[in-house]
């Protein structure tokens, strides 16, 4: 499985999912892409997009996209606020579906 995060998120999460290959939106070099676009890009090479955009499954129809999106709905983007997070995104990607968004949360 195929993992990648949105540019807001630090690199260094990256770190958390041993087993798993994952790249960042940066080191693709799609830095600076428009939401449509950029989930073009990645559902050509990847399985799931991991973002803190909390508005991006009301700004885009998902379902035409063959791609599972994670939204994590943490209080920052800082590595400290997401980091408790990763438990409950390794457990859910088995069951994520493409072309649907999940959201975790701690509660």
């Amino acid at each position: 499985m195929k993992l990648i995060l949105d540019e807001c998120i630090d690199r260094r999460l990256t770190q958390e999912f041993i087993g798993y290959e994952i790249k960042t939106v940066p080191q693709m070099g799609w830095a600076g892409t428009k939401n449509g676009k950029l989930l073009a890009l990645i559902e050509k090479e990847f399985d799931v997009f991991i973002t803190v955009d909390r508005n991006l499954s009301f700004q885009q129809n998902l379902s035409q996209f063959n791609i599972a999106v994670v939204v994590l709905p943490a209080k920052s983007n800082r590595l400290m606020d997401l980091k408790p997070l990763v438990p409950k995104i390794l457990d859910i990607l088995s069951t994520v579906i493409k072309g649907q968004s999940v959201v975790i949360s701690l509660e």
